[in-house]
């Protein structure tokens, strides 16, 4: 997806040049193609530079023997000389017609066209179809050891109180939610195996916590404690973000893709399972409540530290197949400070990978 944008934005680019070469005199425009023989050349040195580089990390990794390295080698030299003859060919034509007809020749159709490794720039005279550019000498990486993923987590909320069974919770089961999203890496640990990832990140976290029995979050001094509202309550709601960086061990098997070009580990519909924890420190908390006065509506967003702990750290885990995965998470910090009465958060629910 991000490789397609990047190429968007490139042609974008091109096209905004084409707008302005219409009023460029065959002079400047030959110039122009000058210079572009020049970077052909570069382009296509770079390349080989990276397919040589390639093929020389395959040889060491024990995949292909001398002798193969040797042919493929001598096949990239080749398939990029070509590439440059073909290439500022194209350009000297381009060149003789600007020159032979002092600028004027027929107005062609100039269209952008997306290719598989980059950008290519088509020229459709009549029905006449040429590529002035293509731009398909980028490299692939041969092994990508590092992935990344967008992460999603939503579930339920509550909290383990010491001496306390989490059925005896004050905390409403259902309405008590959290919400995790953020960026998370996957690096490969061992060279030639991918059933052990290191995954690190960043993650916001939106723990909320709905009091049963109408009551809602008071502070009294360096003590944070549930009282009865003195109004029917509809909704009473405290809610703590946190920012918080996730590291995990992931374990599971996947599958090789292997090309003379690259080769990729793929995660797709394989079992895996994480284990780790996370450090942090919260950035936000608010209490909502809402209720009626004398058939009034009245909304009440209360903004205070309600002697949160500003340090947040904790144990996580996940398992599942693919990009959804069962997700748990445990607070080892007390939500509130020095409470009489410690409370941990705990959350359950689902993690998306996307």
């Amino acid at each position: 997806m991000r490789t397609i944008a990047k190429q968007i934005l490139i042609a974008i680019l091109l096209l905004a040049g084409l707008a302005t070469s219409a009023q460029e005199t065959y002079q400047e425009k030959v110039a122009k193609l000058e210079k572009q023989k020049e970077q052909i050349t570069l382009q296509e040195k770079e390349a080989l530079k990276e397919e040589v580089k390639t093929i020389t990390t395959r040889l060491e990794r024990g995949e292909i023997t001398e002798e193969k390295a040797r042919e493929l080698k001598e096949e990239a030299a080749r398939k990029r000389a070509l590439n440059i003859e073909d290439r500022l060919a194209i350009i000297d034509n381009r060149i003789a017609l600007l020159n032979r007809n002092k600028g004027e020749v027929l107005e062609a159709r100039k269209e952008i066209s997306i290719i598989e490794d980059g950008v290519g720039l088509t020229i459709n005279v009549g029905d006449e179809e040429l590529k002035l550019f293509q731009n398909n000498s980028k490299v692939p990486v041969y092994d990508r050891r590092t992935y990344s993923d967008f992460v999603l987590a939503v579930g339920f909320n509550n909290a383990l109180i010491d001496g306390q069974s989490l059925s005896d919770s004050p905390y409403k089961v259902g309405g008590s939610r959290f919400l995790e999203f953020g960026w998370n890496w996957r690096t490969r640990v061992f060279r030639n195996s991918n059933f052990l990832r290191f995954n690190y990140g960043f993650s916001f976290q939106f723990n909320g916590l709905k009091p049963k029995d109408n009551q809602y979050f008071v502070e009294n001094g360096n003590q944070t404690e549930l009282q009865e509202f003195a109004f029917e309550l509809n909704k009473s709601k405290l809610r703590v973000d946190n920012l918080v960086f996730p590291v995990h061990f992931e374990f599971g098997p996947s599958k090789v893709k292997r090309t003379d070009q690259k080769i990729r580990y793929s995660i797709d519909n394989q079992f895996r399972f994480g284990i780790g924890g996370y450090g942090g420190f919260n950035i936000g908390v608010r209490q909502k409540l809402k209720y009626r006065i004398d058939g009034s509506r009245v909304k009440d967003k209360l903004k205070r530290d309600y002697n949160v702990n500003n340090l947040v750290y904790g144990l996580s885990a996940y398992a599942g197949v693919g990009g959804t995965l069962l997700y748990i998470k445990y607070d080892l910090n007390p939500i509130f400070e020095d409470a009489v009465v410690e409370q941990r958060n705990i959350s359950l629910g689902l993690r998306f990978d996307l």
